[in-house]
């Protein structure tokens, strides 16, 4: 179970100004291109479930399995499972999805196959993706990840903080973001559901 705190920025402003004020502690930058995929029938998707290839710094690959979010007041929790995957494979099944089917060591495809009845051939499909700017940041004892996402229907900026003290991690960040006159709100959707909509979040909400 992944436990995170999510702060939405309102502007690339607001971006700059965080990221501005978090370079002491800045330790690493990441590029990263997401890529979902889905049965025929929707029968992830329709289940609160999202199966993503990550590309990171070009180079670094991970699949991943999401399940069963649930978002309240700026705190995400979801099942999360990772594997790494070699990144040719992972680019061949951009171009053919049916070859996430070949993968046969995977254990997140196991259950896809077990749980969402997802495996053969013809039932993946690729919805497509976004790109993501990641600064990573140690702050106060808390990992902090400032994003800027990338969608083909505009930009977003969020804070991310997985903490096993979500309540404590987020009144820090609060704190700090209130007292350096950072406007910001609670995430009530995650990246791939905004991808999904095709529209930005409000941004006075």
């Amino acid at each position: 179970m992944e436990v995170e705190v999510k702060l939405r920025l309102p502007d690339s402003a607001s971006h700059q100004k965080l990221s501005d004020l978090l370079s002491p502690y800045h330790i690493k930058t990441f590029i990263q291109e997401n890529i979902f995929f889905d049965g025929a029938k929707a029968q992830l998707t329709s289940n609160l479930a999202v199966l993503r290839i990550r590309f990171c710094n070009l180079d670094t690959c991970v699949l991943s399995l999401k399940a069963k979010p649930v978002i309240s007041d700026g705190i995400i929790r979801i099942e999360e499972h990772e594997e790494p995957l070699d990144a040719a494979i992972g680019r061949s099944c951009i171009a053919d999805p049916w070859r996430l089917s070949r993968i046969e060591s995977s254990e997140i495809l196991r259950r896809v196959r077990d749980e969402y009845e997802i495996g053969e051939e013809r039932d993946f499909v690729c919805l497509g993706g976004f790109r993501n700017v990641r600064g990573v940041y140690e702050w106060n004892g808390l990992k902090l990840e400032v994003d800027e996402t990338n969608y083909d229907f505009g930009t977003s900026y969020e804070i991310e903080c997985e903490s096993s003290e979500p309540e404590r991690a987020k009144k820090l960040l609060e704190e700090f973001l209130n007292q350096n006159g950072i406007n910001y709100s609670y995430s009530q959707l995650s990246k791939f559901a905004v991808f999904q909509s095709r529209k930005l979040p409000d941004p006075g909400k």
